[in-house]
């Protein structure tokens, strides 16, 4: 009843929507809405970046120095004009708080893509992968709108079937299930509580964090955002110790770049899942 009921608000907000939740201390007791069905990441992919990154034996106190010919965005170094030196931990904690393109192809260009893609071998998650930065999808995205030019070719269908980077078969990808499984490793492994931090000073509130608008309920998240794509994997944490790790990717039917209910609907698809979780089965536990 409850998975039609995601589906029921997926369709109302007019996307297409995967969803997995997951009871962080009782993995038997979940919630699947096409959680096996491969999807695009988008800068989700930051998330398994970061845990190859505090499993590797870099130094993350070590400073590099971003020069102008860095990865550009919207946010954070990306945007900036000026050489920039900073800490890996540093470069880190921009890439999941603001969503810094530019800090986190920094950390693929030092550990490599094979280090993240054997990371997430060794946590057997088969079906995650990540073959680019975010410099290369970017430059992807311009290639395959030409002749037409970004942003508007991006609210074009006949430009969008195009794009290689909205295709799972041609770009980062994974699961919901995988993703929430990656979760329950960050929140059960000392090395990756710098993670933890960061995700919960993630900036964005209006998409899983506006399903629970609650002072006592903390929500530590990591948007990932494309034309038509949006997503959020996080964990949402009770007073009482309920743990749940949510993963919802959506595409919605409308090219449009400002869509309030399918940014929305992420936090109502997560609310949904997580109250279904809470009200069967045992009582979370007691810290």
């Amino acid at each position: 009843m409850t998975a039609a009921r995601v589906r029921a608000a997926f369709a109302d907000a007019g996307v297409t929507g995967h969803l997995h939740a997951v009871d962080l201390d009782d993995p038997t007791r979940d919630l699947s809405v096409g959680a096996d069905d491969p999807v695009v990441l988008a800068s989700v992919f930051k998330i398994p970046l970061l845990v190859a990154l505090h499993h590797s034996a870099h130094d993350l106190t070590r400073r590099i120095t971003l020069d102008r010919d860095r990865s550009t965005g919207p946010t954070g170094i990306g945007g900036m004009l000026d050489p920039v030196t900073m800490s890996l931990r540093d470069l880190a904690y921009l890439a999941v708080t603001v969503s810094d393109n530019a800090a986190a192809d920094a950390l693929v260009d030092l550990i490599g893509l094979d280090a993240v893609n054997d990371t997430l071998d060794g946590l057997h998650l088969r079906h995650t992968l990540v073959v680019h930065r975010a410099r290369d999808f970017m430059r992807a995205l311009a290639e395959d709108a030409a002749p037409d030019e970004p942003p508007a070719a991006f609210t074009d269908p006949v430009v969008l079937s195009r794009l290689r980077a909205l295709d799972p078969d041609h770009t980062n990808r994974g699961t919901a299930r995988d993703l929430t499984t990656l979760l329950r490793h960050v929140w059960r492994h000392d090395d990756c509580a710098p993670i933890r931090h960061a995700m919960a000073r993630q900036v964005w509130p209006h998409r899983l964090a506006s399903g629970f608008p609650f002072d006592d309920v903390r929500v530590a998240g990591k948007t990932g955002t494309l034309p038509t794509v949006r997503n959020e994997i996080g964990v949402v944490e009770y007073p009482d110790g309920g743990r749940y790790a949510v993963a919802v990717f959506t595409r919605s039917a409308s090219t449009a770049f400002t869509l309030p209910k399918a940014d929305a609907v992420i936090g109502t698809a997560a609310r949904l899942a997580v109250e279904h979780l809470r009200l069967s089965g045992r009582p979370p536990r007691t810290r």
